[in-house]
Parts: C-alpha cells; sequence; structure tokens
C-alpha cells in the first residue's frame, strides 16, 4: 500500500520538477520528498489529548488482547508525568481478570484506581467513578471499557451507553500494530459505531510495523495519538508523524533518542561519568550503571534503530542485537565484590570460576568481559582529550 498510494498523492511528480542541489545526490532529494509525502499521510504533525470538562474523561476501546489495560495504566503513568492528576476506572467486566490487572497496575504507578465494590454493571461503574472523579477534583479520567474476540452488536450497545453517561472527550481505539489489516476493518467498525476520536497503536516498536501505521491513519482519517514502544509501563509516547516517517526510510529518530536519554539518565551521574573518564578512573561498577541506564531507555535494538541508517547496517552484516547478552554481563558484575568491580587485576582463577557459578555465566564469559573492559579503557584513553565518539563496537551485540 503505503509508496503506490503515496505517489498517487504527488510525489514522484514533485520529485521529478525539483532541482538538485550540488551537494545533494537525485537519490537523496526522492528520499526529502518521499519523507515529507510520509509525514503529511500519517498526520503531518502530533496529535495529543484534547482535555475539556474537568474531569477530561478518556474513553479506551478496543478487541480483547490489544493491550487496552495495559494501555490504560500507560497513559495514566504519562498524564502523570506531564502533572495531570488521572484516575483509572476499571468498566471491561467481560474479562474476569480486567479489574484486578488494572488495581495492580494502579499501585505500581502509583495512580488512583475506582473500586468496583461488587458493582456487575459497566454502566453503573461508570456513573458512580465520575461522581467520585468530580467529588474528589481528578482532573482526569481513564475509563478501560470491555473488549471481545470480534465486533458484535452487545459490545457496541455498551460502549453507546458509556459514551452518552460519560460524554468523554476522547474515544481512543487500541490497536496491535502486529494485527495489520484487521487492525483496520477493526477501527472501521468502532468509528462507525461510537466515533473515534484517536487511536493508539501498540506494539509499535520497530519500523517494520510502520505499515499498520500507514493502514490505520489512511483508512479512518483518524489521528495517530500514542504508540506503545515496548512491554514496560513506561513504554508510551506521543506518535510524531515526522519521526515514524523518519524511521520508515532509516533516517533515524534522533530527537526520540535525545528525549529517552534524558528522562532516563541521570544528569549528575553522567557528570561524574565524565570526570572518571578523563581520569582513567571508569570501573566495572560504573559500566554496570550504565547499562542500567540504557537499560532504561528502552530495548537495545529500539535504541540503536533510532539511529540513522543503523537498519540499513544491521541487514547488510547480518547483525543480531541480543539483549541476552547485555543482561547476562549485568549479572557478571553484579556477582563480583565491589574490590573486584574497581580493581579487575585481582581476578584470578578461583576468583573468575567463583563468579561464573554465581551469575550463571561460564569463565569464558568472564574472560571475554574484561577484555572488553580493557578495551574500552585503552578507547577512552585514545578520545579523553577530544571526546567519545564512539563505543558501539563493544557493546554486546
Amino acid at each position: 500500500m503505503p509508496l503506490s498510494r503515496i505517489s498517487s498523492r504527488g510525489s514522484g511528480k514533485k520529485a521529478l520538477g525539483k532541482d538538485v542541489l550540488l551537494s545533494v545526490t537525485p537519490a537523496q532529494q526522492f528520499i526529502k520528498v518521499v519523507n515529507a509525502e510520509l509525514t503529511s499521510v500519517l498526520g503531518g504533525a502530533a496529535s495529543e489529548i484534547t482535555f475539556k470538562g474537568r474531569p477530561t474523561v478518556i474513553m479506551l476501546a478496543g478487541l480483547q488482547g490489544s493491550g487496552k489495560t495495559t494501555t490504560t495504566a500507560k497513559l495514566a503513568l504519562l498524564l502523570k508525568k506531564k502533572g495531570r492528576n488521572p484516575f483509572m476506572v476499571p468498566a471491561d467486566l467481560a474479562r474476569p481478570a480486567a479489574v484486578l490487572q488494572l488495581e495492580k497496575l494502579a499501585s505500581e504507578i502509583k495512580v488512583d484506581s475506582f473500586g468496583v465494590e461488587g458493582r456487575k454493571d459497566p454502566r453503573d461503574i461508570c456513573r458512580e467513578a465520575l461522581r467520585v472523579a468530580r467529588i474528589k477534583g481528578y482532573d482526569t479520567m481513564l475509563v478501560d471499557t470491555a473488549g471481545r474476540l470480534h465486533i458484535d452488536t452487545a459490545l457496541m450497545d455498551e460502549l453507546k451507553d458509556l459514551k452518552e453517561i460519560l460524554s468523554p472527550s476522547e474515544i481512543l481505539l487500541v490497536a496491535d500494530a502486529m494485527t495489520g489489516q484487521d487492525a483496520v476493518a477493526t477501527a472501521r467498525g468502532f468509528d462507525s459505531a461510537v466515533g473515534l476520536t484517536g487511536v493508539i497503536l501498540t506494539k509499535l516498536d520497530s519500523d517494520a510495523r510502520g505499515g499498520a501505521a500507514l493502514s490505520m491513519r489512511m483508512a479512518t482519517g483518524k489521528p495517530i495519538k500514542f504508540a506503545g514502544t515496548g512491554e514496560k509501563i513506561d513504554c508510551l509516547e506521543v506518535f510524531y508523524p515526522d519521526r515514524m516517517a523518519g524511521r520508515i526510510l532509516d533516517m533515524g529518530d534522533v530527537l526520540t533518542l535525545v528525549e529517552k536519554a534524558q528522562e532516563a539518565i541521570d544528569e549528575r551521574n553522567a557528570v561524574e561519568i565524565e570526570k572518571k573518564i578523563k581520569k582513567d578512573t571508569f570501573t566495572l561498577e560504573d559500566f554496570r550503571l550504565q547499562l542500567q541506564q540504557i537499560k532504561r531507555m528502552g530495548s537495545l535494538d529500539s535504541i540503536l534503530s533510532m539511529i540513522p541508517g543503523f537498519n540499513s547496517i544491521k541487514k547488510a552484516k547480518g547483525m543480531d542485537v541480543n539483549e541476552k547478552e547485555i543482561t547476562k554481563v549485568e549479572a557478571i558484575i553484579s556477582s563480583m565484590t565491589m574490590r573486584e568491580r574497581k580493581n579487575p587485576d585481582v581476578l584470578n582463577a578461583s576468583r573468575r570460576a567463583r563468579i561464573a557459578r554465581g551469575s550463571g555465566a561460564t569463565v569464558q564469559d568472564i574472560n571475554r568481559l574484561i577484555k572488553q573492559y580493557g578495551q574500552m579503557r585503552e578507547m577512552m584513553k585514545r578520545f579523553k582529550k577530544g571526546g567519545i565518539k564512539s563505543l558501539k563496537n563493544l557493546l554486546p551485540v
């Protein structure tokens, strides 16, 4: 679908009519035009929540298995970080574990949720929850509605009733990006029944899922407001059409990478690490702390895919980004004593055997890590005057 549809919108004509700058090849100019068209097709600019009323009511709808309940909590956490005071409502009584799951997630992210307390009708739950939200002063109410294995009349009637009761500012469809064209048919069904205001795409943690974003946007005309980029509770981000276009075309997404780094990396710790690198006192303990911060940014594959051209290099060289290797390295260092982390020279054969037993690794794994650490120290010495340009060869891939 994508490029043929985009071409019909005039990107081919635009590319043919462009003056090619001396410093830009025709291929680069064509990519620039396609990138602009992709961005336009995906919505042009980011579309966030419309906050209207107090509380602003957001209904989340979708089929079972789309990640609706988890996404409700992810969205609550995202809004909380932006200064909102969210209130979660478990109105999915069709799936027995849905209420308990939402309550558990609410406790995990420290956001209040409505206590169902034996109520068996989602309509009664929503009426009472809305009353409570107004009394307690919550500014945002997120409602996890019931899902089904497929669209049916009973589900749609229930959603229509909840819409009438809640007068929501937003009705967001939670759709699994991996379901392909089925997600498009689902979106059309929900939109015709209750009138969607936007879409949240889950499992959109790879450029290979860009087709789902294109299809959803073209088929429904509704903005994609958020994207789920991983299983962790903080893996939900605002959907930026220009950034997604960049990922699809392997142009990277440096802005999102910087934002993730700013959120995950402690600034004071970064300054301290910089001082240690300049003084050549960077230890294995420091390396372990850096690995933990990288893991907070998301999967290593998704982080590297934001670097322009990485996916092309990955395919050309057959690279395999192995998350388990990072976990193994962290386990090895954690099995060392603090003295061993700060001074690996003391690691004799018996110590290495003990660390291998404690971490579930082999002595060869220990030896390889110590060798990589030595190479890293040498590289840091080489670059400490002019700044470190790259440590990518030392990443466990």
